[in-house]
């Protein structure tokens, strides 16, 4: 007799930093299980109820949102949303009858993975930043194991139940040809290539200082991948359309983000789980900016563990209006110091946290 083939249930979104991870983490398990079934569970109205079916995957939403930092009638809605998504969740949980649950952080993990745990179903959370999110926190006793991606953090979750993986990260990022990639932009190979990326949604201040300094990088012979997020793209591409032939260019979204990487000489980026895990993988010399409007500002405490082991450039988000362009164009006329920063932030990599993730699910399914 055939045996069944396995249900997946992956939970949470919000942004690409907790979207992408659980991309990697299906892909991963389909690879090694082309029968598997694998159903993500997202919030409605959030980036993941596009970009996943983009990957390939059925995805239902629901009701829920996130507790508003002021007092809001959305926050009186609050507990009657929880309760609903709960409700919903335990639903979709009896039909669909998952072997194991992921979730990986925002909204929509929280009501899954409680249902999940009521129901004694092996529970995984994937944890990206090194300050942990607060729906992990309260569900880390509930759940079988916690896939983290930094050290020292049973300081928020019970040690028994870590394991250090790394992120899951698009390993393919990492292979990128340069040569290909310059084509592909219409890059000039004799000019440095500067890569500036504010995360899925974009970052009013590295757009509004990378705009400031478009004159200076034409004059320093500098050439640039811009990716803008897409509200701040058609303000971009006006500011950067007189500059098009010396290689200054503005991009809503970057989907080939391996070429991307393969060109740029230096990265200034924001300071997102996935940003950090993919500037290792590919060994790229980067200025951070952490976005000071994240919880816990768990932004500023990833580049930090970069940083204290002298892999990356910080720029706080106040100093970046003054300071991130001085900074960017010395790192860029100095390859002695690009090639140090690469070398240190190549030794953090761990390319295979996504086969260990896989790895540590299936093995909750067999005991």
């Amino acid at each position: 007799m055939q045996p069944k083939p396995l249900r997946f249930i992956i939970s949470g979104g919000g942004t690409g930093g907790h979207i992408f991870p659980a991309v990697a983490i299906a892909n991963e398990l389909r690879r090694r299980l082309p029968d598997a079934e694998i159903l993500f569970v997202g919030a409605n109205g959030r980036m993941e109820m596009t970009r996943v079916p983009e990957a390939g995957y059925k995805i239902v939403g629901l009701d829920i949102t996130g507790l508003q930092r002021r007092l809001t009638p959305k926050n009186l809605l609050f507990p009657v949303r929880v309760f609903r998504s709960v409700r919903m969740a335990g639903k979709l949980i009896q039909e669909f009858r998952p072997d194991a649950v992921v979730g990986v952080g925002g909204y929509a993990s929280a009501p899954v993975l409680l249902a999940a745990t009521s129901r004694a179903i092996p529970s995984l959370i994937q944890e990206q930043n090194s300050y942990a999110g607060l729906v992990n926190k309260l569900l880390a006793k509930r759940v079988s194991k916690i896939c983290v991606a930094y050290d020292g953090m049973e300081k928020f979750f019970p040690k028994a139940k870590l394991v250090l993986t790394g992120n899951p990260v698009r390993t393919e990022i990492a292979h990128g040809n340069r040569a290909e990639a310059l084509a592909f932009f219409g890059l000039n190979p004799d000019k440095p290539v500067l890569l500036v990326i504010g995360g899925s949604l974009g970052a009013r201040t590295l757009n509004q200082a990378t705009a400031a300094a478009l004159p200076r990088l034409r004059e320093a012979g500098v050439q640039l991948l811009w990716q803008t997020g897409k509200l701040y793209f058609p303000e971009a591409r006006q500011q950067t359309a007189a500059y098009a032939a010396d290689g200054l260019h503005a991009l809503e979204f970057i989907q080939r983000m391996d070429l991307a990487y393969a060109a740029a000489d230096v990265v200034v980026s924001r300071a997102g789980a996935l940003s950090v895990s993919e500037l290792c993988l590919t060994g790229k010399a980067s200025i951070l900016v952490p976005s000071p409007n994240v919880a816990e500002d768990h932004q500023t405490k990833n580049a930090l563990a970069l940083v204290g082991k002298g892999a990356a450039v910080l720029i706080t988000d106040e100093h970046a209006p003054t300071r991130l362009y001085d900074e960017t164009l010395r790192l860029l006329a100095d390859p002695q110091r690009q090639q140090q920063l690469s070398q240190r932030v190549r030794e953090l990599a761990k390319p295979d946290a996504t086969t260990t993730i896989v790895d540590e699910l299936l093995g909750l399914i067999k005991n």
